[in-house]
């Protein structure tokens, strides 16, 4: 495993993060292709033995039994001061309407939930999941702020929204001396690279840590998909994938993918995470993992070295994309 500077702190993780949306609750119709909490742990055990010390997760997960799972699994594996973990706000975790958004209130009600379900006094990243329209940057960053200063977590960061609402945040910190982002966790992936328009120039020149959920894609990336079929359950029952990937182009890119994957004796799943971490904007790439051999193939992927000419292959054939992701 390989271990990187987390943007401009003085943290290092693991050249990949476990993501754990696949644990959770998979009774709720809407989480049924996730695993339960005795087919999660082996997963997280494993990427603990192979290296991997980053961990992400949600409140919104399975309304909060993601959380609790890594908890269980992280104290029961490790100890805390080896691993980090990440987790996030913003979504609604129940109908009551004060639960959701980045008011003072929802994120001082919610850090403390998380913690409860992860079994930990701090977390070392706290995310924004998504922009709230509804409430001042300066109310969200200085709730923020707060919960860093009363030792709750280690750092804060933010995912998917507009480059110019990130360095707005950025500024708002900056101008009334409070605890700034240090990462981005945003849509990035071989068949969906708009960020690359404005927001990775704008974490490169900020020294931002950036850490790309879906990096296949919804397994998109992996080959076991194709615009006729869908072979997964949840390939099958995932809409927001069905959403996100479904132009042509997609596929093509896929089947161009295939092609280079096969030339090098590797498969589709590494030449695509190799693509990814040949970026030098890229810290962490969020990987999922729900079967047998997923996280030793991801790991494998450090060892995969591209060509100028294999990369150029791959990116050849994008187009331009609406945005997606920040809803």
């Amino acid at each position: 495993m390989e271990y990187v500077r987390f943007g401009n702190t003085g943290l290092k993780v693991s050249r990949l993060c476990l993501g754990t949306m696949t644990y959770g609750d998979n009774k709720s119709e809407r989480w049924k292709w996730t695993l339960n909490e005795e087919e999660s742990r082996p997963f997280i055990q494993k990427a603990l033995e192979l290296g991997i010390n980053f961990f992400d997760t949600a409140d919104m997960y399975s309304s909060g039994v993601s959380e609790e799972i890594v908890g269980n699994a992280l104290k029961d594996f490790a100890k805390r001061d080896e691993v980090v973990i990440a987790t996030k706000v913003f979504h609604p975790v129940s109908k009551a309407p004060n639960d959701r958004g980045l008011s003072r209130k929802h994120i001082m009600s919610s850090i403390d939930n998380s913690l409860k379900r992860l079994k930990t006094d701090y977390v070392d990243l706290y995310q924004i999941h998504r922009w709230d329209y509804e409430t001042p940057i300066e109310e969200t960053m200085e709730a923020l702020h707060d919960i860093v200063k009363a030792g709750k977590a280690r750092y804060i960061g933010a995912s998917s929204m507009y480059a110019w609402q990130f360095a707005k945040a950025l500024y708002t910190a900056d101008l009334h001396g409070l605890t700034r982002f240090v990462s981005m966790q945003n849509h990035y992936n071989l068949v969906y690279r708009e960020e690359e328009r404005e927001m990775m120039p704008l974490c490169q020149d900020q020294k931002i840590a950036v850490i790309p959920w879906s990096p296949l894609a919804r397994g998109l990336l992996t080959g076991k998909r194709s615009k006729e079929r869908n072979e997964t359950l949840r390939a099958k029952t995932d809409e927001y994938a069905r959403m996100l990937y479904k132009s042509d182009s997609d596929f093509d890119i896929v089947d161009r993918l295939s092609e280079v994957a096969k030339q090098k004796g590797v498969p589709d799943a590494q030449v695509a995470l190799a693509w990814m971490l040949s970026k030098p904007f890229i810290t962490s790439p969020i990987i999922g993992a729900s079967k047998p051999g997923h996280l030793e193939d991801a790991i494998a992927a450090l060892s995969v070295k591209l060509t100028q000419e294999e990369i150029n292959k791959l990116e050849e054939l994008y187009q331009p994309h609406p945005v997606l992701g920040h809803a």
